[in-house]
């Protein structure tokens, strides 16, 4: 028993630390790695599956070495990397040091695969405590943080970790040195196919990391859906509390996945649950979505939590048996599990680059997920034959208690992190302070998640148009990018989605936002989503229409299809009302979507300052973002200062209303 528990905490941390070093090494593939789309999406790609395809070597060498040794030194690498990445080191060394920790992480996941049959617990208890950590930092991980919060709670994690990997390894080897078991690999095992423990439970590990990151256990998706439209914003999120939905995610994933519903029931409802709440995530609705995941996939994990077969597999789940060729077994599961994952990751997110349907990646994994839990053996090992016991690893009291204390947490780390509060009305001012912004999801030239750098920027504007919004990408840590700013801002937003429901364009103004709409924009082409969002502000008993927007081009062309159909939405949202229209338009001055702008009767507000080159931040060399006003409106003080912490340069003015 105390060796079960061990190796379930054991799991539980190891997990938690590996999800935050795969929080820093997803998007330092894209920034760094990819430098913003510079890199050709297949050679990024081949280079993300590298790594998840040099893991598939680790169970050879688990087996040739042992799991003990093996596990143990994969442990400190990975330690020793998460807290290396907390050093901020930014740059090459920040992708060099993600990549070093997660082939460790990959290592250590196979080299525990081979001595733990039972891990569904451990799984599930740290995939529900990485994410309520991430709620009750208000999804901005440690490692990005810097500090001493960061330290100090790091310094707990970590050696938390390497501490019961030790624990572990010693606990083993007394085990061992007990002498074989009396059903020993000799009893009838040779030449006999056997049903391996914890096999399919080990392959859906990746496939549930995925989903938990993705859609179930993900803060950032709560607090994006949390915001409800309202007649007056139609499809417009808005800040709201996601407390409950969240607190419900976790409570729902731990109840499913640690209390076993009854198995004729469990195999045919789990799967279908699951199957639910991944179609309803690429369709949009995401409060149903991570609510039927977060209880499908943890009651699918639960599915998958049986013993083997006969002694063979009684002698494995104490850790000995069969020459290894179990724990082999497992461990190559694991593995695979894990490039699972690192597939249907890179196949949902390369569509953005290269234009195909992406919603099957989700329902695809999801899918498998169901299959491998409703084929799930229902019978166990008898207790005669000496196997673990079928039931949860834990007792019943702990179980209720994680239970209850992470879900608690979780409405915690929401209720902590509250959007900023609707702006009151002010009296009429003469003049507003505007900034528009291209953030690239919040990170820098050098990688990291830096928004204080992006606060600095923007801090004094009245309105704040942003591009690149990302709320809760999988792909960018899973951050919600824009609460985070809008706290530091003390902004209220308004978003609207563009390429998919959480990653898109914003507006935050000091001003109310009485009414507001969106335009989803034409393709024509191109392989990323774009739209156009109109809010109109309230100056104190006088209306401003701003209009904000991100223009995708299809490769090699310029966006003039979609120019036009922004100038002519803008036109008709405004109304004859004062306008301000901008964002990342990626076209200059000189080309035909500029002249549609022009064309419509909108003036060029950065005129005064040309050329004002914003792109790329380290060395602006094009002039493709851009603020629009109509006639009657002035711009003065235009400025684009410079700055790292994005790849384009904000564009900063004063607009004198008439």
């Amino acid at each position: 028993m105390r060796h079960r528990h061990l190796s379930t905490l054991t799991l539980a941390l190891g997990i938690a630390v590996l999800l935050d070093v795969l929080r820093v090494w997803l998007p330092s593939v894209i920034t760094l790695f990819g430098r913003a789309a510079e890199t050709p999406a297949e050679l990024l790609g081949a280079f993300a599956l590298g790594w998840f395809l040099l893991a598939l070597a680790a169970p050879a060498l688990v087996r040739r070495t042992g799991a003990a040794p093996v596990g143990l030194v994969a442990a400190v690498v990975l330690a020793a990397a998460r807290l290396a990445l907390t050093a901020q080191p930014g740059g090459p060394a920040q992708l060099w040091l993600a990549c070093a920790g997660l082939l460790a992480g990959l290592v250590w996941l196979a080299a525990t695969a081979a001595s733990v049959p039972r891990p569904v617990a451990g799984l599930a208890l740290g995939m529900a405590g990485n994410a309520v950590g991430h709620a009750l930092l208000g999804t901005e991980d440690l490692v990005w943080r810097g500090g001493v919060l960061a330290w100090s709670l790091s310094a707990l994690l970590v050696p938390a970790f390497l501490a019961a990997s030790v624990a572990v390894r010693r606990e083993r080897a007394d085990t061992s040195a007990a002498g074989p078991s009396p059903t020993g690999a000799g009893h009838g095992t040779t030449g006999r196919r056997i049903r391996v423990p914890g096999r399919r439970a080990w392959l859906l590990c990746g496939p549930a990391l995925l989903l938990a990151g993705q859609v179930a256990l993900a803060p950032a998706l709560w607090s994006a859906a949390a915001g409800t439209g309202s007649p007056d914003f139609p499809g417009l999120a808005r800040p709201g509390s996601g407390a409950l939905p969240g607190a419900l995610a976790v409570l729902l994933f731990l109840a499913a996945a640690l209390f076993r519903a009854p198995a004729r029931v469990a195999r045919v409802l789990w799967p279908l649950v699951l199957l639910a709440g991944s179609v309803l995530f690429v369709t949009g609705h995401l409060v149903p979505a991570y609510l039927l995941t977060a209880a499908g996939l943890g009651g699918c994990l639960a599915l998958t939590d049986t013993t083997g077969d006969g002694p063979a597999a009684a002698d494995d789940a104490a850790g000995r048996g069969d020459d290894g060729r179990a724990g082999a077994r497992r461990g190559r599961a694991a593995a695979l599990g894990m490039l699972v994952f690192a597939v249907a990751t890179v196949a949902y997110y390369a569509a953005y680059d290269l234009g195909y349907p992406n919603g099957w990646a989700p329902v695809a994994t999801a899918v498998l997920v169901a299959l491998v839990a409703a084929t799930a053996p229902v019978r166990a090992t008898p207790a005669s034959s000496g196997a673990a016991s079928p039931g949860p690893v834990l007792p019943t009291t702990v179980r209720v208690t994680v239970l209850a204390g992470l879900t608690a947490l979780a409405a915690l780390g929401a209720a902590l992190h509250v959007p900023p509060a609707q702006a009151r009305a002010t009296a009429t001012p003469a003049a507003v302070r505007v900034a528009a912004y291209n953030i690239r999801m919040g990170f820098g030239l050098d990688g990291r998640l830096d928004l204080d750098a992006l606060a600095r920027e923007l801090r004094g504007a009245d309105i704040v148009l942003l591009s690149e919004v990302d709320r809760g990408w999988w792909l960018n840590g899973g951050h919600d990018t824009l609460a985070l700013l809008a706290r530091r801002l003390e902004m209220p937003y308004v978003f609207a989605p563009a390429a998919d429901p959480v990653w898109g364009d914003a507006v935050l103004s000091r001003f109310p936002a009485r009414s507001g709409q969106t335009r989803r924009l034409t393709a024509h082409g191109a392989p990323t989503g774009a739209q156009a969002l109109g809010v109109t502000l309230d100056l104190g008993g006088r209306e401003l229409a701003v209009v904000a927007t991100h223009l995708q081009p299809p490769p090699g062309r310029d966006p003039v299809e979609q120019a036009r159909e922004v100038a002519a939405f803008a036109g008709r949202y405004a109304a004859g009302r004062p306008l301000v229209l901008g964002g990342d338009l990626n076209t200059e001055p000189a080309d035909p979507a500029f002249a549609e702008f022009t064309g419509a009767g909108l003036v060029d507000a950065l005129a005064p300052a040309r050329p004002l080159r914003t792109s790329p931040a380290d060395d602006p060399r094009t002039q493709i973002d851009h603020v629009f006003v109509s006639p009657g409106l002035t711009a003065t003080e235009v400025r684009a200062p410079r700055t790292e912490a994005s790849d384009h340069l904000p564009v900063t003015l004063t607009v004198t209303l008439p």
